[in-house]
């Protein structure tokens, strides 16, 4: 079994990634669960398929397992959601040595692991990701958040996780688009900053979301090394290397935001649009080939990832789309920093992006293709 190691001063971790892991629980988490009830958080669509085999795991050893289980989608990650979180954990009694039990995709851990950090000023959670998503990306580094009505992601902390287990038998019940959209930010990886690691998605990709478990495998576990390097060197995104992990996020956060949030566009479809326009931009200014901003989009359309805005039908235009942008929380000084690439898996932090430029190409990726 993969055992990735998060390297940060006095609050190192490790993701262990495999099979089974959720069926020998207690053997995995051993002393981080510390008494005998145990708070766990999920949505309906998680526990339909894994309550079962967590509640046996815990009450084989003795623990009696203790469920929130919230609406699946995005509206759990909000103030209400959150309050309900809240609430319900305070009444379970969760003291600041415990461990809160995330269980379920990027929206479950968001919601969990802010709560857990606000909660009597900071308790411990674990993370189980249930989605290839949230494996590969969201479950590690300590990001945690809610939504706001101006935007996605804007109230929130840095929180790190005590554990993530990633339990690659999850994927199997994944719908595909689900996998689809993980595997987005699993090709992310290799686009930002590993041109070999892409060369592999390009050959093997379609077998991850195929269900190959020695490719899902071999996907998860590099997508973490990547992520953990970064996170341990820029843990709070300071230094702008973290901030590169965001490649496809700005134009795909506007586009998530311009259908609502809702199911026409979920994240990781979102970045996947996000990263093919990042390309056809630096392509634009310069900085790449028009070869490379072609053989990116060919890799996520190959995927059956999107891969053009004007397929949407939104009613929007360039400049709507790019006033999104000015809620996007990498905003510095009133100038807003780009992820772009010098080459597949040479990204950058551009700080020199003028927002009308921006809404004139979007204008044009509206029209074209």
């Amino acid at each position: 079994m993969p055992v990735i190691g998060v390297a940060l001063a006095g609050r190192a971790y490790e993701v262990r990634v495999g099979g089974g892991l959720l069926a020998d629980l207690p053997a995995q988490c051993g002393k981080l669960l510390r008494k005998r009830r145990v708070p766990i958080i999920t949505d309906e669509n998680v526990a339909e398929s894994w309550r079962g085999v967590v509640q046996q795991s815990l009450e084989s050893a003795g623990f009696e397992p203790q469920w929130l289980v919230h609406a699946p989608g995005e509206g759990a990650k909000s103030w209400s959601g959150l309050e309900r979180t809240l609430d319900w954990l305070l009444g379970q009694e969760v003291e600041r040595g415990d461990h809160i039990l995330a269980l379920g995709g990027g929206v479950i851990g968001d919601l969990t692991g802010f709560a857990a950090a606000i909660l009597k000023r900071g308790c411990g959670f674990i993370q189980l990701p249930t989605s290839l998503l949230a494996q590969v990306d969201s479950s590690v580094g300590g990001k945690t958040a809610i939504n706001a009505a101006a935007g996605k992601n804007l109230v929130g902390a840095f929180h790190q996780p005590a554990l993530v287990l990633a339990d690659l038998d999850t994927l199997a019940t994944l719908p595909a688009r689900e996998l689809r959209c993980g595997y987005a930010e699993v090709i992310k990886y290799g686009i930002l900053g590993d041109r070999t690691f892409f060369d592999w998605c390009e050959a093997e990709g379609a077998k991850v979301v195929g269900g190959d478990r020695t490719a899902q495998q071999y996907a998860v576990t590099k997508s973490v090394e990547a992520k953990a390097r970064i996170v341990a060197e820029d843990e709070r995104e300071t230094t702008g290397k973290r901030a590169l992990l965001n490649l496809g996020h700005t134009f795909g956060h506007a586009l998530e935001a311009e259908t609502g949030f809702s199911d026409k566009l979920l994240h990781g479809e979102g970045v996947a649009l996000g990263m093919v326009l990042a390309a056809r931009y630096s392509a634009r200014r310069g900085y790449i080939g028009v070869d490379d901003a072609a053989r990116i989009t060919a890799a996520i359309d190959a995927a059956g990832l999107p891969s053009e805005i004007a397929a949407l039908g939104l009613a929007a235009d360039g400049r709507a789309l790019a006033a999104h942008m000015l809620h996007d929380k990498k905003m510095d000084a009133g100038t807003l920093p780009f992820i772009l690439l010098r080459g597949i898996g040479e990204a950058f932090l551009d700080k020199e992006v003028s927002l009308g430029d921006v809404a004139a190409f979007l204008d044009e990726e509206l029209q074209a293709h």
